[in-house]
C-alpha cells in the first residue's frame, strides 16, 4: 500500500469515528484496505489543500454580505479567518477540533475576550458550512467560549457631565456632545446622521443603526437648541449634521468626531476617559436612574437582545445601594 494511501486511509478513519464514534477502527481499516487496494491514489499538495480554506472564506463573506452584515463587520470577519488559514494549512474537511483549540492557544497572551471574539468568528464559519452541506461535522462544536468577566458600563455623573459641556468650545463640540447624551446613539450613528433626519415637530430623528435597522431617538431642549445654534452658523449646503469646519466641508467620521471628544475631555481636565461610548453609558444609566422601562431603553439604544438592556439596571441598583449607604449610618 502507497503512504498516499495509507494517509487517506487514517485520515477517513479520524472523520469516521468523529462523526460515528462507536465504530470499530480495526474492521473499518480492513474494510478500507481492501477497497483501495484497487485504486492508485495521490494526495494534493499542501499548497493545494491549504487553497481550500480561503476559498471557503470568500464564499462565506458573500453569503453574509447577502444577509445584510455591514461592510465593516464583514472585513473584521474577513481578517480573522484569513489569520486562521495562514495557521492552519488543511483541507476544511480535516481541521479537528485540535486545531481549534492549538489555534486559540496560540494567541495565550491575549485578552480573553479577545480570544473569545476569535472562537465565535469561527464557530460561526464552520457553523455556516455545516448548515450549507460543506462539511458533515463542526469542529468547533466541542470548544467552549471563554467566560466575560461582567464588567458594569460606566457612565459620567451629572457632574462630570456639567463639567464636560461647560469645556466646550466650539457650538460643534456642544452639539456633539448634546446629540449623544440625549440620543445614546453610537459613533457610527452619530457620524451618518443628516440634516433630513429630525423631525422638528416631534423634536426626534431617525438613525440607522447596526443591520441597517433604523429607529427614532429623541432631542431634549437642550440638545435641539445646541443643535441649531450649530446648524444656523454654517454656510455650507451639505446635508451632513455634522461636518468639518473648513471648505470642502466634508461629513466628519467616526474618527474625527472623537479627536473632538478628546479635545474636550482634555480641556475639561475630568480624571477619566471621555469617549462617545461613555456619553452612550451616560445616557443609559441617568436614564434608569429617572425611572425609564428596560422594554423602552431598548429600543432607543437599539438592542436587539434585551440582556444586553438589562445590565443597565444592574448599574442602577448599584447605585441605589450606594446612595443609601452614604445617608444611613448602620
Amino acid at each position: 500500500m502507497s503512504n498516499d494511501t495509507a494517509r487517506l486511509m487514517n485520515d477517513l478513519n479520524t472523520v469516521i469515528s468523529t462523526i460515528v464514534p462507536d465504530v470499530e477502527i480495526n474492521k473499518l481499516s480492513i474494510r478500507l484496505e481492501e477497497v483501495l487496494c484497487n485504486y492508485e491514489i495521490s494526495r494534493k499538495s499542501d499548497q493545494k489543500l491549504a487553497m481550500d480554506i480561503p476559498e471557503k472564506i470568500e464564499l462565506y463573506i458573500s453569503s453574509k454580505k447577502l444577509e445584510g452584515l455591514s461592510s465593516k463587520t464583514l472585513a473584521g470577519y474577513k481578517s480573522e479567518l484569513y489569520v486562521f488559514s495562514r495557521f492552519c494549512h488543511k483541507a476544511t474537511v480535516l481541521v479537528t477540533t485540535a486545531d481549534i483549540r492549538s489555534f486559540l492557544a496560540s494567541f495565550n497572551e491575549a485578552m480573553m475576550s479577545t480570544i473569545g471574539q476569535k472562537l465565535s468568528v469561527l464557530k460561526s464559519f464552520f457553523g455556516w458550512m455545516v448548515k450549507e452541506e460543506i462539511l458533515l461535522r463542526d469542529p468547533t462544536a466541542k470548544v467552549k467560549l471563554p467566560k466575560k468577566p461582567k464588567r458594569l458600563p460606566k457612565g459620567l455623573s451629572i457632574e462630570e457631565l456639567e463639567t464636560i459641556r461647560d469645556s466646550c468650545e466650539t457650538l460643534r463640540q456642544r452639539a456633539l456632545i448634546e446629540v449623544m447624551y440625549s440620543t445614546g446613539c453610537r459613533l457610527s450613528e452619530v457620524s451618518n446622521m443628516s440634516k433630513n433626519d429630525i423631525n422638528i415637530q416631534d423634536m426626534n430623528m431617525k438613525v440607522i443603526g447596526k443591520g441597517n435597522k433604523e429607529r427614532v431617538v429623541y432631542l431634549s431642549i437642550k440638545a435641539y437648541r445646541q443643535l441649531k445654534k450649530y446648524l444656523n452658523s454654517r454656510n455650507d449646503d451639505s446635508e451632513a449634521m455634522f461636518v468639518t469646519s473648513k471648505k470642502p466641508y466634508c461629513r466628519l467620521g467616526n474618527r474625527a468626531i472623537q479627536r473632538e471628544i478628546d479635545a474636550i475631555e482634555k480641556a475639561s481636565k475630568i480624571q477619566r476617559k471621555l469617549t462617545p461610548h461613555v456619553m452612550r453609558h451616560t445616557f443609559a444609566n441617568l436614564s434608569m436612574d429617572a425611572g425609564i422601562e428596560l422594554a423602552d431603553l431598548q429600543h432607543l439604544m437599539g438592542h436587539s437582545n434585551p440582556g444586553t438592556t438589562l445590565i443597565y439596571s444592574q448599574v442602577s441598583e448599584e447605585r441605589k445601594q450606594q446612595a443609601f449607604k452614604r445617608y444611613h449610618v448602620m
